[in-house]
């Protein structure tokens, strides 16, 4: 477990920043933007679940995919390699987890009516916080992919953003089923 004894370090103090493996980065570095989007996709599902509370298996599933967040965080601030000596020594982001999400789209997706159209953010309060948290994972994505063509990530790193992505979508139009998503009506507002 780990143990935080001191948040002010002064240690950042000059622009950069720890590793897990003790470097030091800029803070501006590509590695650090993506862990600090997962870390704003987090703190998005932390707003989501203020309006999940009473639906127990959503909370319950929102909650394992913010610990899967600090997962997917510990894997990106630990770069280099993921044994030694034969022996797991870093945390890292399983392929499982990523596959775990798609499996839940498929269950939460299935009683959905199709779409007719993409669909606008909004509708309920919930679904809203849904697109924002999809929002901030679809960028950490791409951050992700940013950084992975600089430098090795984990390999259920991208893959796991872009689940959640989906799974967010896919919550969202949970959120407003039967009938409340917003539906984009291409060009409704273009005046000739």
């Amino acid at each position: 477990m780990v143990r935080i004894d001191r948040v002010t370090t002064r240690g950042g103090d000059g622009g950069e920043t720890s590793l897990g493996d003790g470097s030091r980065v800029r803070k501006d570095s590509a590695r650090i933007r993506v862990i600090g989007a997962v870390d704003e996709a987090n703190a998005a599902l932390g707003l989501l679940r203020l309006h999940t509370a009473e639906i127990a298996d959503i909370d319950a599933l929102l909650g394992r995919i913010q610990n899967d967040l600090f997962d997917l965080g510990a894997d990106l601030a630990t770069p280099g390699e993921e044994e030694r000596a034969g022996r797991k020594t870093r945390l890292r982001l399983a392929a499982s987890q990523a596959a775990r999400l798609e499996g839940e789209i498929a269950g939460l997706n299935a009683g959905l009516a199709p779409l007719r159209s993409f669909v606008l953010p909004g509708g309920t309060a919930a679904a809203a916080h849904a697109h924002l948290a999809r929002t901030i994972a679809r960028r950490a994505e791409c951050e992700a992919v940013h950084l992975a063509a600089e430098e090795a990530i984990g390999p259920a790193v991208v893959p796991y953003l872009n689940r959640l992505s989906d799974l967010l979508f896919v919550l969202s139009r949970v959120f407003n089923a039967p009938d409340r998503d917003i539906l984009w009506q291409p060009g409704a507002t273009r005046e000739e």
